[in-house]
């Protein structure tokens, strides 16, 4: 299977994906840690690593015996399988093949609605609700507080379009009936949160803090407005996704999520949030009023597992890793769509966090044409959230590797010429870089750099040749002297 042939993702929940990682042989267990440092600590030791193993705690400290939490889903060759790819793959390959298979002709099958299903194993409402039993850490030495939605999507209905949105907003954990919903303005749920608001109604919410990766995935991204993300897993799957309806709000739950926390989002309550250590490596938000979930209800099932994905920062971690092989094929596609031809390759660079660097590669036409890639590439729906430097160039520079693009960057432009500057973009919140003055009138924008390192188009044939070799003599090298750069003795 190559990554042009049809995916098959071959689990449909968490369990099932952690009986696929653990045939991959990439999965450990922790017992006796504790939520106050202990997980926090593994996050440190194995989250930046590309190919650090999935880590399923068990026997938690002050927890109830076998309610567990799920680290580090998105690495090793266990990414590739949760996206039903082969897992030799390269993140490249990856990309593209999902931007291909999910993206450039995409399907949605609408969810269907059951009567039950494992989730409602256990159901607590009135006194029972008691969201402080589940292994909900304190990631960061710094963090204001328990959370328990690192690895989660709240699922929200539009009041006056009828639509629901399934997106990834992290919750603190405050009382038992207490949880934290930070919504970053201009998203979908926001939007929906609006909406309710003005009506001077609570906005109702199920969030899920332990559930199907892929939904997980789906809700950290960019669907198009009025789409339901359980809508397009149920395309990627080729089926419906089966849901049932929360016992107090009526939105559509996951059949088989872990645990579901459900209740209402009240405009006159917000608790003081955070700080939290963000994806952006800083305490930039700090700690301000949030809204709050006044939970209602909590659906688990027995021996619930915590989906587990903090934000490490200052470089590669899991929220990288898979937002820089979605993203970077979500904004190939938007900016295939928008009619700009021959883009090659779109990265979206883990030390950016997968949003404030973004390389591409086109292969130029006309005069222009790295200025409209630019553009584009920098102001899409994939992208315009945070974004900071898109750089364009050659098709003969691998975007992905993050060495070859500086390089690019610094041998193919001048700066007075090269750099295009857009202001009043959308930024967020996370960026320590917004100005305190900004920050406290709620003004998140910024400029962003649109870099030219195409060879220049009127004299690219008088362009100097760069001494890099052709993908066939780098992969002809490689696959015959390789070895030499393996450990251990060689014969």
């Amino acid at each position: 299977m190559s990554a042009n042939d049809k995916p098959v993702i071959a689990y449909d929940d968490l369990r099932e994906w952690l009986a696929e990682a653990e045939r991959l042989g990439e999965v450990r267990t922790v017992r006796d840690a504790s939520w106050q440092e202990d997980i926090g600590l593994v996050a440190e030791a194995i989250l930046r690593a590309e190919n650090g193993p999935c880590v399923v705690f068990e026997d938690i400290q002050d927890c109830p015996k076998g309610y567990r939490l799920l680290l580090n889903m998105f690495a090793g060759r266990r990414r590739n399988m949760t996206l039903g790819f082969p897992v030799d793959l390269t993140k490249w390959e990856l990309s593209d093949g999902y931007r291909a298979a999910y993206l450039s002709s995409q399907k949605n099958i609408p969810h269907e609605i059951v009567e039950t299903g494992p989730i409602f194993e256990n159901v607590l409402m009135g006194d029972d609700i008691d969201v402080t039993k589940f292994p909900s850490p304190i990631w960061h030495e710094k963090d204001g507080g328990r959370y328990i939605g690192t690895g989660t999507y709240s699922i929200t209905q539009d009041p006056d379009e009828g639509w629901y949105n399934a997106g990834a907003y992290r919750g603190q954990v405050f009382d038992k009936t207490t949880v934290g919903i930070l919504m970053a303005a201009g998203h979908h749920g926001a939007i929906h949160c609006d909406k309710y608001f003005k009506k001077g109604e609570p906005m109702p919410v199920a969030m899920v803090v332990g559930g199907d990766p892929l939904a997980f995935l789906l809700g950290g991204l960019e669907a198009p407005y009025g789409t339901f993300e359980f809508d397009l897993i149920g395309g990627m799957r080729g089926r419906a996704e089966k849901m049932v309806r929360g016992k107090i709000t009526g939105l559509p739950i996951p059949a088989h999520a872990e645990i579901v926390i459900e209740g209402f989002v009240h405009p006159d309550r917000k608790i003081i949030e955070g700080p939290f250590g963000e994806w952006t490596g800083h305490y930039a938000g700090g700690a301000k009023p949030c809204p709050v979930i006044d939970i209602k209800a909590i659906y688990h099932r027995n021996n619930p597992i915590l989906l587990g994905v903090p934000p490490m920062g200052a470089g590669s971690d899991e929220m990288a890793r898979y937002r820089a092989v979605m993203r970077s094929a979500t904004i190939k596609q938007n900016m295939t769509n928008a009619g700009v031809p021959d883009v090659q390759q779109v990265w979206c660079h883990e030390v950016g966090g997968a949003r404030m660097f973004h390389g591409v590669s086109i292969k130029q036409r006309y005069p222009g044409h790295a200025l409209q890639a630019g553009t584009i590439a920098a102001q899409c729906g994939g992208s315009a959230y945070a974004s900071k430097y898109i750089v364009v160039t050659d098709e003969d520079v691998d975007v992905t590797q993050l060495d070859s693009l500086i390089w690019a960057m610094l041998t193919r432009t001048d700066p007075k010429e090269s750099i295009q500057i857009l202001d009043g973009s959308w930024d967020s919140p996370a960026d320590p870089r917004i100005p305190p003055e900004k920050r406290k009138v709620g003004d998140m924008t910024h400029s962003v750099a649109i870099i030219n390192a195409c060879r220049p188009f009127h004299w690219r044939d008088q362009f100097p040749l760069a001494n890099t070799p052709s993908p066939e003599l780098a992969r002809k090298a490689k696959e015959k002297y390789g070895w030499l750069l393996e450990s251990g003795p060689q014969d």
